[in-house]
């Protein structure tokens, strides 16, 4: 579908007439991160929108880095939903799809019946953790994703680093087309460089929220997901995936589900 002179790729299914959830992936995976996912919420009477972000659909793959800004990954969300007729849905945001999703949360209330955050935390959380946790070493890998050459090392050998930080062969397939990975780095070095007190900044949320946190995430821990209950002035729901790594929606899809089907009850 067209968003502005952007074209997405949108896969959206699910029960007539049952509430919406959009679905947004994050860094370097597309939206097949939530297949297994999805059946799961259709079985319970959900609709699902699940888009290839800005950078991961070809026909959405400007070639600028400021065009990366978070700011027009939002807007995107929104045209995204604007387009399909979409008033509002239940709202659920995966790493770089949850920064995203916070900022949907703060800025577009009125469009989302609650939030179900997975493994980011809300972008104040996040910093308030970088003095008084380990997240600082955690989050070190972000400068070799922001320098320059990154693509090179990271597809080197097949792909052998993001292969084993978990990315399955055919979730780096996509990476290896021309420009996918520097798309999906370049949201790093759109937002997390130079101001990114501006940049990142996030407003609290004020809808109901859930905080899925996996205990086996070696990128984002658990300070900045439990603090993130300080930004949600709502209902807010803490839950955590004991012996889960990163990849929540592909290694526990059906607690995930289960999560999101329960926030959808909720409201």
């Amino acid at each position: 579908m067209e968003v502005g002179d952007l074209t997405f790729d949108v896969t959206v299914g699910g029960p007539d007439n049952g509430p919406w959830v959009l679905l947004l992936h994050g860094f370097p995976v597309n939206g097949s991160c939530y297949d297994a996912v999805v059946p799961r919420l259709h079985e319970a009477g959900l609709r699902t929108i699940v888009p290839n972000q800005r950078g991961y659909s070809p026909g959405a793959r400007p070639a600028n880095v400021e065009d990366y800004r978070i700011d027009h990954l939002v807007a995107d969300a929104i045209g995204i939903l604007d387009g399909l007729g979409v008033h509002y849905a239940l709202l659920v945001g995966h790493d770089w799809g949850g920064l995203v999703a916070w900022r949907l949360a703060a800025e577009h209330p009125d469009r989302f019946t609650g939030f179900v955050a997975v493994s980011t935390g809300h972008p104040s959380a996040t910093r308030d953790s970088l003095d008084s946790s380990d997240q600082r070493e955690r989050s070190s890998y972000i400068k070799d994703f922001i320098a320059e050459g990154a693509e090179e090392k990271l597809l080197a050998r097949d792909g052998v680093l993001l292969r084993r930080a978990g990315v399955s062969a055919e979730e780096l397939a996509p990476l290896k087309q021309p420009g996918g990975l520097t798309a999906g780095l370049n949201w790093y070095r759109a937002n997390l460089t130079g101001d990114i007190a501006t940049t990142m900044a996030c407003g609290p949320v004020e809808i109901p929220t859930t905080m899925v946190w996996s205990d086996g995430d070696s990128a984002l821990g658990r300070e900045q997901a439990e603090r993130s209950g300080r930004y949600a002035y709502s209902d807010f729901r803490f839950c955590e995936l004991s012996g889960i790594d990163h990849w929540v929606p592909q290694k526990a899809a059906a607690a995930l589900a289960s999560e999101i089907s329960l926030r959808s009850a909720l409201f």
